[in-house]
């Protein structure tokens, strides 16, 4: 019988274990603002721990992990060494670049990074470990009762939505249509990224009134404020308005089951024969194998969420077939992010 030559390898337990050493240290870099210091120029280690106003000990350790992690450049050695952007730190986390996505980084390292520290308790209790643990308030009421706070989430959800959101308004025919609800619109940038693809298309973004001035700055600076409106109100107390597609960027799987199925089922309600509901999110693969962003997404909303969690394509189906539509598709948008689609 042949014997296999392969030896046991802690390599890749390790690396995952201890994820959380370069995960911080890019997060830090990120949160001190290293990538929108350096833009398009080089400059030694000196130079970045002056301008961050960093305590010089480690400040090697710090570059040259991101270095050799691909976050950033290096050409020489010690001292005398340049550190620059790569392509990719230099174009998505400058904050003067419009592709900036550092916003959901900046919310991940003040928020997620800590709580997801009791993962442990989530996973024996099924509660949530944010800021209801602590305050009692939900948290979207923590969120939402600090302006800065509620920036910062929506500015962060909107850099890490934008990649599939461009996907979304480039792949979806929307010949067919001519009004578009975004329930749940946070800023409006789904709904501005459309219009501006679409001249045809009139979107309006629906979501609390505390959203309305961050979705008008976003409508204004993507020039649609003609086609592009604001309706400032609750999804789960009152109708979602009228449309030929709703649409619902990561909603779904913030809330439970039973609320999952009663916003689906104010869709089919909102919308004309031949309308459609599209639900934008990270949707786990049917055999629950592949898409391993997903089901890590999915603990993310056990620990922000109470019940809320992410969900297979097979799922989809079920729900929105029970809700009365028709038919379903599916279209890849960015990474492992997707689109479900239910036809009325």
């Amino acid at each position: 019988m042949h014997q296999s030559n392969q030896q046991p390898d802690a390599s890749a337990i390790m690396q995952v274990a201890l994820g959380f050493w370069p995960s911080k240290t890019l997060l830090a870099a990120v949160k001190l603002e290293l990538f929108t210091f350096i833009n398009h120029q080089a400059f030694t280690a000196s130079q970045i721990q002056a301008a961050l106003d960093l305590d010089g000990s480690h400040i090697f350790d710090f570059l040259d992990a991101l270095s050799s992690m691909g976050f950033l450049e290096r050409k020489g050695e010690g001292k005398s060494a340049l550190y620059s952007n790569t392509m990719d730190t230099g174009f998505f986390l400058d904050k003067t670049k419009p592709a900036y996505i550092g916003g959901f980084l900046e919310m991940a390292n003040d928020r997620e990074y800590r709580f997801w520290a009791d993962l442990e308790e989530g996973l024996k209790t099924g509660k949530p470990q944010n800021e209801i643990k602590y305050t009692g308030k939900s948290s979207f009421e923590a969120i939402y009762e600090s302006p800065q706070r509620l920036k910062q989430f929506t500015d962060g959800m909107s850099g890490i939505q934008k990649g599939s959101f461009m996907a979304f308004a480039d792949k979806f025919d929307f010949t067919p249509y001519r009004r578009l609800v975004d329930a749940g619109g946070s800023g409006g940038l789904l709904s501005a990224l459309v219009a501006a693809k679409h001249p045809h298309m009139h979107c309006t973004t629906f979501d609390l009134p505390q959203l309305e001035v961050l979705a008008r700055e976003t409508i204004e600076q993507l020039n649609v404020s003609d086609r592009v409106a604001i309706h400032s109100g609750d999804f789960f107390n009152e109708p979602l308005p009228g449309a030929d597609i709703i649409t619902m960027g990561n909603i779904l799987h913030s809330f439970d089951l039973a609320s999952k199925k009663m916003l689906i089922q104010k869709a089919y309600q909102a919308l004309p024969e031949k309308g459609c509901l599209v639900v934008i999110e990270t949707i786990i693969d049917n055999e629950r194998r592949s898409n391993t962003f997903a089901m890590l997404m999915s603990l993310n909303m056990l620990i922000e969420s109470d019940g809320g969690f992410n969900y297979t394509l097979a799922d989809f189906e079920k729900w929105v077939k029970e809700a009365g539509f028709q038919a379903t598709s599916f279209l890849p948008l960015a990474g492992p992010i997707s689109a479900a689609i239910a036809y009325k």
